[in-house]
């Protein structure tokens, strides 16, 4: 198994809303820009031309929040197995203290890039993700 993949936010005036803090839409797109350059950095490159992957479902828990100019580090890994053409992502935003305050499971499903259709997710695709950050 690998690392979990780490990635470092800066909360810009465009993500901040009215509370004075990032918005919630924010969180859900740094969700997936999270697995969008975690799949960038270490897919397979023949994976990366066959297939594409869509989101399903979203689960995620607030446990705290930054506001503008304040930095936040995500970490994605995919915890399980695949099953069928789904499967499922955690990411975990720290805040500077180290503190997670964000928390999210993604569904996603495989698509041949092609032909738009469900794709089967094959362990070798899924192994260069598959993490567990308690180790």
């Amino acid at each position: 198994m690998s690392e979990p993949f780490r990635k470092t936010f800066i909360a810009g005036p465009q993500h901040i809303d009215v509370m004075g803090h990032v918005n919630n839409a924010v969180w859900v797109q740094w969700v997936q820009d999270m697995a969008t350059a975690h799949w960038d950095a270490v897919a397979d490159p023949a994976h990366a031309a066959e297939f594409v992957w869509l989101v399903i479902r979203h689960e995620i828990d607030y446990r705290g929040n930054i506001g503008q100019g304040e930095t936040v580090t995500g970490e994605t890994w995919i915890p399980d197995e695949a099953k069928g053409a789904k499967s499922l992502r955690r990411v975990d935003f720290r805040n500077a203290d180290g503190k997670i305050i964000v928390s999210a499971a993604t569904t996603w499903a495989m698509l041949h890039r092609e032909t738009g259709r469900l794709a089967r997710v094959r362990p070798e695709v899924l192994a260069p993700f598959r993490s567990d950050p308690g180790e």
